[in-house]
């Protein structure tokens, strides 16, 4: 039984090791989205956090666009991220089979 708990306990440390990893790999890695055409370009890091936006001197004028296309913008960044972290998440546990 005590070695069973042994076990586990090395299971856990190595998947908090696994996590640990994953989440600098995640902050590492960067996702561009451009919206409008290119009007805007919205940059996050794996974490979801914004680390870069540039907006087309063209849309400082046009309140209403510069509104929805940033909205659409950070909507698809997000979404490139969710996935990319499900994705490297599914792949940290299989290899723990």
């Amino acid at each position: 039984m005590f070695e069973n708990l042994g076990n586990m306990g090395k299971f856990l440390e190595g998947m908090q090791e696994n996590a640990a990893k994953l989440k600098e790999e995640l902050a590492s890695k960067t996702f561009s989205v451009k919206s409008g055409g290119g009007l805007i370009e919205l940059t996050l890091n794996g974490n979801g956090e914004v680390i870069d936006l540039e907006i087309d001197e063209e849309l400082l004028s046009d309140k209403d666009s510069l509104q929805i296309l940033l909205i659409g913008a950070i909507n698809d960044a997000n979404k490139m991220v969710q996935q990319n972290q499900q994705s490297s998440a599914l792949n940290m546990f299989s290899g723990l089979q």
